[in-house]
């Protein structure tokens, strides 16, 4: 891989960007290293869970703008390049552990796109959110358009989309958009310190919340609730819960598989 690198340790995934002369600016090649990457973690029994950070000055600049101008006007090319954008973004967020993203610099468009994908988000408190597709005449194709009012709400995902404008920190906090700020320059340590504390917990029990929160959102709220209790009593039979319940009964730490 050129663009990404894949460091693992202590049932750890930790995913970087690493295209930082192009602001880690979205790529064919890009896609392809986090397509490979995704595949690498998925094949890994022993993590627990995923970290994406990104080297250089930014997380994430959005989409290459030489790729989009090169592409653009060809519409076969241009739909090859979005459906293997999706086909990505879509691994990212299928993932079946927890992934985490650190956000530094800035998260414009296609890199906003990437912060949605995640399931925790950590911002320094310089970093900026936005979507400025308008600003230039465009419109969000990597799921924006439809990630985004789903996790922050209509009105708030339109006034971010229609006015082009950014967000700091706080702000989307605030927003629900990131759920951890933490001050300049710590953003790699703070994404860490997290990854390891999730990394302790049960790996079977991560990976069925984020799978009943993933499935769930889909369904009408009775199938919800059955999908929930027929998962949960599958999972009361795995050996990390038994190890809990056991820990519980005897007033120590649990010791799960793979921990």
């Amino acid at each position: 891989m050129t663009c990404v690198r894949l460091e693992k340790d202590g049932g750890v995934a930790a995913i970087v960007l690493d295209r930082p002369e192009q602001l880690n600016a979205v790529s064919p090649a890009l896609l392809d290293d986090l397509d490979a990457a995704c595949a690498a973690i998925e094949a890994d029994g022993q993590v627990r869970v995923a970290t994406l950070t990104a080297s250089g000055r930014a997380f994430c600049a959005g989409a290459d703008l030489r790729v989009v101008q090169q592409l653009a006007p060809d519409p076969a090319r241009w739909r090859a390049f979005m459906a293997r954008w999706r086909q990505v973004y879509d691994r990212v967020e299928a993932l079946p552990v927890p992934v985490i993203a650190g956000v530094h610099g800035l998260a414009l468009a296609g890199g906003l796109e990437l912060v949605l994908v995640c399931d925790l988000v950590i911002a320094e408190a310089t970093a900026r959110l936005g979507d400025q597709h308008a600003n230039f005449g465009l419109v969000a194709g990597g799921g924006g358009s439809q990630r985004l009012p789903r996790l922050i709400g209509a009105r708030r995902a339109k006034e971010l989309m229609l006015l082009g404008g950014w967000l700091s920190a706080d702000e989307a906090r605030a927003w629900g958009l990131v759920n951890r700020v933490v001050p300049a320059g710590q953003v790699a340590a703070a994404t860490r310190e997290l990854a390891r504390e999730l990394a302790a917990k049960s790996g079977a029990a991560s990976r069925m919340v984020k799978m009943l929160v993933h499935r769930g959102l889909d369904l009408p709220l009775p199938a919800a609730l059955d999908l929930e209790g027929e998962e949960v009593a599958r999972h009361m039979r795995s050996p990390d819960a038994v190890e809990g319940l056991g820990a519980f009964v005897e007033k120590r730490k649990p010791r799960f598989e793979g921990a």
